[in-house]
Formats: structure tokens, C-alpha cells, sequence
């Protein structure tokens, strides 16, 4: 199958996701206004925020010829599950590196389930192996395998998902003070920081792995191979990660079906809740302004 005219034409630009105003109880009693950026809408067929990093790769392999996909996540990665979508979408064949070989033999959980559905080979490597996802000779070994591929780093990460990226900054200038998201890679801050109106508006970051900090080297890296050096008023909060990546504490619990019931969106726990449980939290050490409007991407 090729890709239309239209198709492709989607994979250049979409309408800007929705901005939701909420009334959150305890923001409002710090003189906070909170918008929720529903990032989680921009694309019908893709899961979360994934189409803005991974459109523009799309586009490049589509114009360079097209060929296979190759990526890499966890057991439970929404960019494997996007990329699979976007390659059955497209007509390309797509390949996930799963981390954790003693997954091969047992029952895919829904999310590994729903990218095979779409077309992915899984390949399961072992945790030492993954580790080495940028080491050539592995690379070289995947190629041997599976023959030639187009590379999509983990996380969807690279120059071409930073500018994808852009676009979300561009869409609330002039709507929001400070804007708030969730870290996995940083590629979304690093094209979202881009976006926005650097003299009025600032991000700030939350990793959710633990011992996040070091995601301002790999955000510094991105932008420079982006844009040829830094791009906006950005910073990270590494206090909200919970424990690490996917781990979950009561508190975190209890804080994501509370903002549940009131908002009528329960935030996932992996990445949205731990971004929205850091706001609340700024918020009450009055780290914002009275007047202050912040928008949370909701980016899953």
C-alpha cells in the first residue's frame, strides 16, 4: 500500500489539540489557574502525545522510498504501540526491541498485544542487551536480522521529534505562564520549550524515572541537534518520579482517582499523574504567582 496525498499531508501538520480550563479546588486556593493541554487527542488512531515526535520521521522514510520501522520500549511503551499503528497506517513494516528477553515466552499484555495486531515484529532482548541500543555492532546485529531498517530511537527521540514537537509550544502562546510535562526522553520538552514565547512563558519538566537529572544533558543534546544550541526557559523537577519508572506509591494513587472524580480525566499513573501530583504540589510551597495560569500537557 502507498500512502495518498492526504495521508501524507497529515503527517506535516494536524489541528492544534484541545486546551481545557478546569477549576481544581486546591490550585485555586493558591490563586493557580490550571489548563489542561489535551495532548492526548491529537491523533484518532495513535495512543497519547506520540504523533508529534513520530510524524516527521514518518515523513522522512515515506520520501525517502519507505522501507521497515525499527524502535525500541518497554513492555508497556506507548511509543512501540504508536509506531506500530502509524506503520500499518502507512504501509511500512515495523520491528519493536522489546527490553526483557523472559517476556518471549509468555501470554503480550494488552499493549504488546495491540502491536502485533498491527503488524510489528517483536524481538525481546535481554536488559543487558537493550542497554546497548546505540552500540553500532548491536545495531549491525539487528540489521543482519532483520535487514535494512529505518532507526526510531527509543522514545521517539531524535532532531525530527524535537521539530515535531514544536508545534505544541506554538499552540499556547499567549495562553499559559508556565507549562507543565511529563519526562520519559525529553523530546517533548526540548521541542515544546522551543515553541513558546521564551520572554513569557517557562516549562518545567518531570521526569519519571528516577534520578532524572541527567535528562537536561540529553534535552541540551536534542536542541542543539535541532536547532544548533538552546531553545526557551526550561527546567526539571525531579522530586515526583515515585519510586522510578512505572512504580506507583499510595499517595500517587489517592492523588490520580481524586483529580479523577473532580475532572472527570484519571490521569495515568506512569507518566500524567506524577507531572499533575508536581503542579499541585509547586502550587502549595508557592512556587507560582497569584494569577498564574498553567497548562499540564496531558500527554497519555
Amino acid at each position: 500500500m502507498r500512502p495518498t496525498a492526504d495521508l501524507l499531508a497529515t503527517l506535516k501538520e494536524r489541528p492544534p489539540s484541545p486546551l481545557q480550563d478546569v477549576h481544581d479546588d486546591v490550585l485555586t486556593r493558591c490563586g493557580v489557574r490550571l489548563l489542561l493541554k489535551r495532548d492526548d487527542l491529537v491523533h484518532p488512531d495513535l495512543p497519547g502525545n506520540k504523533w508529534r515526535k513520530l510524524r516527521l520521521n514518518l515523513a522522512a522514510v515515506v520520501e525517502s522510498g519507505g522501507g521497515a520501522l525499527l524502535t525500541f520500549g518497554g513492555a508497556y511503551s506507548n511509543h512501540l504501540r504508536a509506531t506500530a499503528a502509524a506503520g500499518r497506517m502507512l504501509g511500512l513494516g515495523t520491528i519493536g526491541v522489546v527490553r526483557g528477553d523472559e517476556l518471549a515466552g509468555r501470554p503480550l499484555n494488552a499493549s504488546l498485544a495491540r502491536a502485533a495486531a498491527d503488524g510489528m515484529r517483536l524481538h525481546f532482548v535481554t536488559r543487558a542487551d537493550y542497554r546497548r541500543k546505540t552500540d553500532p555492532a548491536f545495531l549491525a546485529g539487528l540489521e543482519k536480522r532483520f535487514g535494512a531498517f529505518h532507526l526510531v530511537p527509543e522514545g521517539g527521540s531524535n532532531a525530527l521529534a524535537v521539530l515535531g514537537c514544536v508545534d505544541l509550544g506554538r499552540e499556547l502562546r499567549g495562553h499559559a505562564d508556565v507549562v507543565a510535562v511529563a519526562c520519559g526522553t525529553g523530546g517533548t520538552l526540548a521541542g515544546l520549550a522551543a515553541g513558546l514565547d521564551p520572554d513569557e512563558q517557562r516549562v518545567i519538566g518531570f521526569p519519571v524515572l528516577k534520578g532524572g537529572g541527567f535528562l537536561a544533558d540529553d534535552i541540551a543534546r536534542l536542541q542543539s541537534e535541532a536547532f544548533g544550541g538552546p531553545r526557551g526557559d526550561w527546567s526539571l523537577d525531579t522530586r515526583f518520579h515515585c519510586g522510578g519508572y512505572a512504580r506507583v506509591t499510595p499517595r500517587l494513587r489517592a492523588f490520580a482517582e481524586e483529580f479523577g472524580q473532580q475532572h472527570g480525566l484519571t490521569p495515568d499513573l506512569t507518566y500524567v499523574a506524577k507531572m499533575l501530583l508536581g503542579v499541585r504540589t509547586l502550587a502549595e510551597e508557592g512556587a507560582f504567582a497569584p494569577g498564574t495560569r498553567v497548562a499540564a500537557v496531558i500527554t497519555g
